[in-house]
């Protein structure tokens, strides 16, 4: 009896010695499977957000984990590809196992990502892409962004010019973007919303290169022929500092006011251009060093500096928090295992990041899985507190979140 007793006890170590150590110890994990560009000119996007979402898992963890949870994130260079990303997302899926997608800069990933997490019924965190449609009408039960859409600056874009359009009468307008859902999104929603306004205009043309176009100059010639009030544009990353580089030789800001409300406040221009970037242009942004003057943006801005040895890019701060999302989530539902159970902790969501201005909240709104967050457009002027950048915005004007959301049943309504 004790001999059979001996040896079932030695098959049954023998099992549990062959299964996985993480099965073995019954590891309480959340984990991640996460997709940035590494590289090109949509890379410092992906670096900065790849050292965001860290620190804030440091964070996290260090504090006890979320429930009792650990987070362990994982990187992949999406390489901007919506093909590559499918396959990783695949295979985070498949073989890692993963709880949550996460990242994506590029929308026509983004837009490619959210089919598969769709189809595997995987909830996919959205951290800095912002074509309106994931929101609208590419929405699925299983994707949710905690960065601003497109509609939400070009809303508050509008907003702006219907302002100027008082003190500083203009009638013409032109567009330059790149030729894709991110791009076209930005120049429709804009129109709605100047037109929704009652704002009177005259558009003088309309340009579409491809992203990542090497040379901006024939369609910088088109546009002084053209010669609108306001210029505006819908580049993101690396081309809106190619553009502007190429547009400054002809003379371009001289004889139309810059207007870029979703991407072009971003920090690497101010860090990319120095002292040559123009004074004057009015930009805008998902996160600013220097606005909100809040004590959580200072300190999150002061913790990345300190942590890479530079100021973060608007897509840092997006990562940092959809890992605070995701963290808030778990602790709503106890476990990262029931993903129906977290969605509808995710929708309705409030939490507090670096970018609201004391006295809001950002929440994600239930009806479409956006987060609803203030926005702030700026004009750049000289500021030297965020070296290297010499320029910095400022003369903020502020719009509020219920101002700018797009209307019940946009873009079919």
């Amino acid at each position: 009896m004790k001999k059979n007793l001996c040896v079932c006890l030695a098959i049954v170590l023998g099992v549990l010695c062959a299964l996985p150590m993480a099965v073995q110890a019954q590891e309480k994990v959340i984990r991640i499977g996460a997709m940035y560009p590494m590289t090109g000119r949509a890379g410092l996007y992906g670096i900065d957000s790849v050292a965001a979402a860290e620190m804030a898992v440091d964070e996290i963890n260090g504090k006890g984990g979320a429930n009792g949870y650990k987070i362990d994130i994982t990187f992949t260079d999406s390489k901007a590809k919506p093909a590559y990303a499918v396959r990783v997302a695949t295979r985070y899926i498949t073989e890692d196992q993963v709880h949550f997608l996460f990242g994506i800069v590029s929308s026509g990933v983004g837009l490619a990502v959210t089919e598969i997490s769709k189809q595997q019924k995987k909830i996919f965190i959205g951290t800095d892409h912002a074509s309106t449609q994931l929101t609208s009408d590419k929405l699925q039960p299983y994707y949710f962004r905690v960065a601003n859409n497109t509609f939400q600056s070009m809303a508050a874009g509008a907003l702006y010019l219907q302002e100027l359009q008082k003190s500083k009468p203009w009638k013409t307008i032109a567009y330059i973007g790149p030729d894709y859902a991110y791009g076209h999104d930005q120049w429709n929603e804009l129109r709605f919303s100047l037109d929704r306004l009652g704002v009177k205009y005259q558009v003088v043309g309309e340009y579409w290169p491809k992203l990542f176009e090497p040379d901006y100059n024939s369609y910088v010639t088109s546009l002084v022929k053209d010669n609108p009030d306001i210029l505006v544009t819908g580049f993101w990353g690396g081309d809106t500092v190619a553009f502007i580089k190429q547009a400054q030789v002809y003379g371009l800001f001289k004889k139309s006011l810059y207007f870029q409300p979703d991407a072009g406040g971003n920090y690497e221009l101010m860090s990319a251009m120095g002292a040559e970037l123009p004074a004057g242009l009015v930009l805008g942004a998902r996160h600013y060093n220097n606005w909100p003057d809040t004590e959580l943006n200072r300190k999150f801005v002061a913790d990345f500096h300190k942590r890479t040895g530079r100021y973060p890019t608007y897509a840092a701060e997006g990562a940092y928090a959809g890992v605070y999302a995701i963290a808030e989530a778990v602790k709503i539902v106890g476990n990262p295992d029931d993903t129906e159970a977290l969605v509808k902790a995710l929708e309705g969501l409030k939490i507090k990041l670096p970018e609201d201005p004391d006295g809001f909240t950002s929440y994600i709104d239930p009806a479409t899985h956006q987060i609803m967050q203030v926005q702030a457009i700026g004009v750049t002027m000289p500021n030297t507190d965020f070296p290297p950048a010499k320029m910095m915005l400022g003369d903020w004007k502020i719009y509020k979140a219920e101002d700018i959301a797009p209307p019940p049943g946009y873009p079919n309504k």
